[in-house]
C-alpha cells in the first residue's frame, strides 16, 4: 500500500493498493460515518465493479444507491449532469451523505461537479478505475462538464475527501484506454521527473505500476498545494492540453483525451524548439516516448481548425494564453502568447520536418 497525503483547502489521503476495491467501504468508513452513499458510474464500469463496491459499502454500514450513465465523453454534458443532480434529490441525499465517483475521468469530473453544487456541496470520494483518472481527474479537485463551445468550460474546484486507487481495476482496460493514461504519465515526466520519463520511454508502462502512479500523483499534489486554483505553477500540468483539447473538440471527441494530449505534447515541443523557446530539443525524445507507447504524434486537423478551437480554451486570458513549454526533460515553463500569434505557433508544430 502507498499513501499520498494532499493538504489543500481540504486535506485528504490517496490510497494506492492492488485489490483494494473490496475494502473500499472499510476505508471510507474510517473517514465518513455510515450514511447514504450514492455511487455514480458509467455503463461499462457498472457491469465490472459496481457490485463489488456496493457490497463493500453495505458491509461497512452504508445505504447504497446508484446512478448509471452511458459510457463515453459524449455523456459529459449539462443534460446528464442535471440528471445526476435530480437523482441525488430524488434519493433525498442530505449534507451528511456521500457521492462516490467510480470510473474514469468523465465519471470523476461529473460526479465531482455534482457533489460540489448539490446542496452547495456534499462529501465526495473518488475511486478511479482507469490509469488516466487515477493520475489526473481524481486528484486535485478540478470538476467539469463540456459545453458545445469547448471542453470543461463549466465546473468547479472541489477537493474530494478521500481517493482510493486500485490498479487491479486497470486489468480490464483495453490497451488503447490504458495508453491514454500513459500519455498523462509521460506529461508528468516531461514537466518534473526525468526518471519517470526514462522509465516510460522504454515502452514498459505496466511495470511497477504502483510506483509510477505514486510518482505522478506526488508531482500533481505538490503543484496543487502550491497553487490550488490554477493561477500559477499548477498550469504546468496543462502541458499538451491546450492543443490537445482543440484536437478533441475538432474530432467531435472521437479522438479521446489521452491521445489528443499526446498530439498536443508533440506539437508544442516541436514548435517550442523551432521557435527557440527550449534549451534543448525535447521533441525527438517526446515523440519517441509517445511512439514507444503506441500514442500518436501528429494532428489530422489544419492549423486554422486547431487555432479556432483553442480560442475557446478555458486557460485563455482576454487576448493572451499561457502555453507550457519544455525547456528540457523534467523542466517546463509557462510562456504567455498573444492569441493572434497562436496560429503561427501551431503552424511550427505541425510543419514538416526540415
Amino acid at each position: 500500500m502507498k499513501t499520498v497525503i494532499v493538504n489543500a483547502s481540504r486535506s485528504y489521503d490517496i490510497l494506492i493498493e492492488n485489490n483494494s476495491l473490496r475494502k473500499a467501504g472499510k476505508e471510507i468508513s474510517k473517514r465518513v460515518p455510515a450514511c447514504t452513499a450514492a455511487i455514480v458510474t458509467d455503463s461499462i464500469v457498472d457491469a465490472l465493479y459496481a457490485e463489488t463496491l456496493s457490497a463493500s459499502l453495505q458491509q461497512a454500514g452504508f445505504h447504497v444507491v446508484k446512478f448509471v450513465f452511458q459510457s463515453g465523453e459524449s455523456s459529459k454534458n449539462l443534460a446528464v449532469f442535471g440528471q445526476i443532480l435530480e437523482f441525488l434529490a430524488q434519493q433525498q441525499l442530505t449534507k451528511s451523505d456521500l457521492v462516490v465517483a467510480l470510473g474514469g475521468g468523465v465519471t470523476g469530473d461529473m460526479a465531482g461537479f455534482a457533489a460540489s453544487v448539490y446542496l452547495r456541496g456534499i462529501r465526495l470520494v473518488q475511486i478511479p478505475t482507469t490509469l488516466l483518472a487515477a493520475i489526473d481527474a481524481s486528484v486535485g479537485g478540478k470538476t467539469a462538464v463540456n459545453l458545445a463551445a469547448g471542453k470543461n468550460l463549466a465546473g468547479t474546484f472541489y477537493q474530494p475527501g478521500f481517493v482510493l486507487c486500485d490498479p487491479a481495476t486497470f486489468a480490464t482496460l483495453p490497451e488503447a484506454v490504458f495508453a491514454e493514461g500513459v500519455a498523462e504519465a509521460i506529461k508528468y515526466g516531461v514537466i518534473a521527473s526525468p526518471r519517470l520519463f526514462d522509465k516510460l520511454a522504454g515502452g514498459n508502462a505496466h511495470n511497477d505500476l504502483e510506483d509510477s502512479i505514486e510518482q505522478c500523483i506526488s508531482i500533481k499534489r505538490d503543484l496543487v498545494m502550491r497553487d490550488e486554483f490554477d493561477n500559477g505553477d499548477r498550469q504546468l500540468l496543462n502541458f499538451g492540453h491546450t492543443i490537445g483539447h482543440a484536437v478533441e473538440h475538432c474530432s467531435g471527441y472521437s479522438i479521446t483525451h489521452g491521445y489528443a494530449v499526446a498530439i498536443g505534447m508533440a506539437l508544442i515541443s516541436t514548435a517550442a524548439w523551432r521557435l527557440g523557446l527550449s534549451e534543448t530539443d525535447c521533441s525527438g525524445p517526446i515523440k519517441a516516448c509517445l511512439a514507444a507507447n503506441h500514442l500518436p504524434v501528429s494532428s489530422p486537423f489544419t492549423v486554422e481548425q486547431l487555432a479556432g478551437a483553442a480560442l475557446h480554451d478555458k486557460k485563455r486570458r482576454q487576448d493572451s494564453m499561457n502555453l507550457v513549454i519544455p525547456q528540457k526533460i523534467g523542466q517546463c515553463v509557462l510562456y504567455q502568447i498573444p492569441v493572434s500569434a497562436l496560429p503561427d505557433f501551431i503552424r511550427e508544430g505541425v510543419g514538416k520536418e526540415p
